[in-house]
């Protein structure tokens, strides 16, 4: 639910035109855009993509090894824990790496100098994952192919099998698992280059915008048992559903389902979210769906409806353009705001 809103000044009548006028210029003009990290520097990370607490951690040990870097770290603890320094897995996971007790004995680290190794401590725990990973990339770095993807597959499967194999090895889970991270690891890098315009969100924004209208329901999907009603999240992820791309249920998991477009570089099928804290992801309150112009299409609240609103507003956090790839990336089983 959003919490502060700018009311738009466009009649809900007057939704086809308009959007399709935006879609077209904006498409125009982002023609030829490029994307990609960085090479031969130190990986940014995106705004408030990792919680403030964490960033000056993840930030730091990211670049403990060639093979690591601050964002596939990120990317990493988030897919681990989600950020919560509590988590504790069936397995026995502990914290926000989810190391294992044996495995925290042989690897943990006291990242902080306190004198005292704590797999519940992030600042034990990040710089443990860091230096953990490290540790497994000198293990294969004899290994033909990607360093990172070989550093990554030893980490679910072994060193040994990755030797064996001759990089990630055959195995679903860890081609899994490399796949997830490389994936996520593009949202939590702040991007260097114009990123690449979405080929699905003209059909994400038809969808949303036969909703206008519509009257706002917390906790909101849109079933028949709920009139086609929506909240923010439910009409987002309804969007993208209607294409074929699975989002998450709440707003600061959608935040991860793809690179990051500035302020500036927004086109129609962004996501654009809204925080409580503009350092930190995980304290959205809003999503909407932008149109361009500086217009969303969004469910604000209870007693409102579905409606083109101004995204410009002292909340505004930042923008998301879904990848097919990154919102499949996205764990499933964590909390969210």
């Amino acid at each position: 639910m959003r919490k502060f809103l700018v009311a738009g000044g466009i009649a809900t009548g007057a939704g086809v035109g308009f959007v399709a006028l935006l879609v077209v210029g904006t498409y125009s003009a982002a023609a030829g855009l490029n994307s990609g990290l960085g090479a031969g520097k130190s990986v940014g990370l995106a705004k408030g993509a990792v919680p403030a607490l964490y960033q000056p951690l993840v930030q730091k040990w990211g670049d403990l090894c060639p093979a690591l870097n601050p964002a596939m770290l990120a990317a990493q603890l988030y897919q681990e824990s989600g950020w919560d320094p509590t988590a504790k897995s069936p397995a026995d996971a502990r914290g926000i790496a989810q190391f294992i007790p044996g495995t925290w004995a042989a690897h943990g680290i006291d990242g902080n100098g306190d004198g005292k190794k704590n797999i519940w401590d992030p600042a034990d725990a990040i710089p443990s994952a860091a230096s953990y990973d490290c540790e497994l990339a000198g293990y294969v770095k004899n290994v033909p192919g990607d360093q990172s993807s070989n550093m990554l597959a030893a980490y679910n499967a072994g060193s040994y099998a990755v030797i064996k194999y001759g990089g990630v090895p055959p195995y679903k889970e860890t081609q899994g698992y490399v796949r997830t991270i490389r994936t996520l690891e593009k949202s939590f890098a702040r991007p260097t280059t114009r990123v690449q315009p979405s080929q699905q969100a003209a059909g994400a924004i038809y969808y949303a915008q036969q909703k206008l209208g519509t009257p706002y329901l917390w906790g909101g999907e849109g079933t028949a048992e709920q009139g086609g009603r929506f909240d923010c999240s439910g009409l987002t992820q309804a969007a993208y559903g209607s294409i074929g791309i699975q989002l998450p249920r709440v707003a600061n998991d959608q935040y991860n389902a793809g690179p990051h477009p500035s302020r500036g570089e927004l086109l129609p099928g962004d996501l654009v979210f809204f925080s409580d804290d503009l350092t930190n992801s995980r304290a959205i309150h809003h999503v909407g769906l932008y149109v361009g112009g500086g217009y969303m299409i969004n469910a604000p609240y209870t007693g409102a409806v579905i409606r083109f609103d101004k995204i410009d507003a002292p909340d505004y956090f930042g923008a998301t353009r879904v990848t097919k790839d990154g919102a499949a990336a996205l764990p499933t089983f964590k909390p969210g705001t």
